[in-house]
């Protein structure tokens, strides 16, 4: 049957009005298929990097084999040639040679590789009453209660005295034992239950428990500690006093998970920001021939406001895009003020259980594309960039006309609270730069959520800036 001619007001509707659609409703199988398939190596990759230098080691061996070799700034370097910086294991930077010159500017984007978690105390390892512990320190915003009464997974790095370097990995493998940090039970938790939620479980009980086994000498102070020491000293070679020259650092045990009957949703520890750095690191890798030079900037330190020689308040991505300049006989002001940049991080994704905290107007949703967020910050876009309209108009008009799903979105209403990304780090260098991610579900939690369908569209969207 024909359908019903639309009214004037209809035809006026569908011209003036806008709405993101959902992709699973609108887009064509074939796109669906391609974000299944898209995720399965993304869904390894966050399994096997749940650290930054994991997700380090991990971006160099996919440049490696797709080509990439280390940036030397003597060498002479033509279009689609790849290259690639390493900066003390803990951020990449990768570039693609476009054909026009340095000096109508560059196409960067910047993700971290960094992701809440606990971190070991410098002398982590204690006994009391037959229990031996490790004490950690959380890095980046977390809710300490979430961290408690689930598997935990130690993973990092070791120096002994001698210098030789120590990998760590214990809790993933379906063989190795997990961690703990324990939790009242109900029956003996009045008290702890009248403490405000984010007080639930404090800093300082934070403990993770290794051990309960003594050494059996009744001579021993300590002797679970002992007995964990020993262990430790016949798997690794360490001693108490090598903790001192260790990063070790607690995550969620497991591996990213499907999520619901249909699959269409990745649990996983670390989407952010890593759901933002694969699809960027991987646009990088298949962008053969660009029209601008590529910089892809997988940056560590952003949860703790990117302070340190690896995180983007430092200067070693300036220093690197000198040595690009200086290497194409191009003037370093004049390559950054025609650059173009995406800040490449997650937003808030909206949730219908907790409705109050969003603006639903200015949301974005699991299932409906990217995320534009134009600004971040807090108490009135406090510690934000705020991209300009012209920026928003290239990113937009570039995401149009390639086909991209994209939506925009704030972190959630104004008052209840706020968040940042490196765009404001970005911008400090007098280059265009609007936030462009993935939606997230419990942002921040030990294992958070996001749609397979929004990662393909970050990869879609990375892909068609860099042409």
């Amino acid at each position: 049957m024909e359908d019903k001619k639309k009214s004037e007001a209809e035809l006026l509707r569908d011209q003036l009005t806008f709405e993101y659609p959902s992709i699973g409703m609108k887009a064509p199988d074939r796109r669906l298929e391609e974000a299944k398939a898209f995720c399965v190596p993304y869904m390894d990759f966050l399994t096997n990097a749940k650290i930054e230098r994991e997700a380090a080691a991990r971006a160099l061996c996919l440049l490696q084999e797709a080509g990439y070799t280390p940036f030397d700034p003597a060498k002479a370097y033509g279009p689609g040639s790849k290259v690639y910086f390493d900066n003390r294991g803990k951020a990449v930077i990768a570039t693609t040679f476009g054909s026009r010159p340095l000096s109508e500017g560059l196409r960067l984007n910047a993700a971290h590789i960094d992701a809440p978690r606990l971190d070991l105390k410098p002398s982590p390892l204690y006994e009391k009453d037959d229990l031996a512990y490790f004490q950690t320190h959380y890095y980046g915003g977390i809710k300490k209660y979430q961290w408690a009464s689930i598997p935990l997974a130690i993973h990092g790095v070791i120096y002994k005295k001698d210098g030789q370097r120590v990998d760590v990995c214990v809790g993933e493998d379906p063989a190795d034992p997990v961690f703990y940090i324990s939790d009242l039970l109900p029956h003996l938790s009045a008290k702890q239950n009248a403490r405000k939620l984010s007080d639930g479980i404090r800093g300082e009980e934070l403990n993770v428990i290794v051990g309960s086994l003594p050494y059996r000498d009744e001579k021993i102070k300590d002797p679970v500690k002992l007995r964990v020491l020993s262990i430790l000293n016949q798997k690794y070679g360490i001693t108490e006093a090598d903790f001192f020259r260790s990063e070790l650092e607690i995550v969620a045990a497991g591996p990213a998970r499907d999520v619901g009957f249909d699959r269409s949703l990745i649990a996983s520890a670390g989407h952010d920001d890593r759901v933002c750095a694969y699809p960027a690191l991987r646009a990088e890798i298949d962008s053969q021939a660009p029209t601008y030079t590529t910089v892809t900037i997988l940056t560590d330190k952003e949860e703790i406001g990117s302070m340190g020689n690896t995180g983007l308040q430092s200067d070693y991505v300036r220093q690197y895009l000198e040595y690009l300049a200086e290497n194409g006989h191009t003037a370093y002001k004049d390559m950054l003020k025609n650059a173009l940049c995406l800040s490449s991080d997650v937003s808030a994704a909206y949730d219908p259980t907790f409705s109050s905290v969003y603006d639903p107007q200015n949301s974005c949703y699991l299932g409906r594309g990217c995320v534009l967020t134009k600004y971040t910050g807090a108490r009135g876009k406090s510690g934000s960039n705020d991209a300009s309209a012209e920026t928003m108009y290239k990113v937009i008009d570039i995401m149009d006309r390639n086909g991209v799903y994209w939506q925009a979105g704030e972190l959630g209403k104004v008052d209840e609270g706020g968040g940042g990304t490196v765009a404001q780090f970005i911008a400090n260098m007098n280059i265009d730069v609007v936030d462009l991610g993935v939606p997230v579900l419990s942002m921040h939690a030990p294992v958070e959520i996001v749609s397979k369908l929004d990662v393909y569209e970050a990869y879609q969207a990375f892909l068609a800036f860099y042409k």
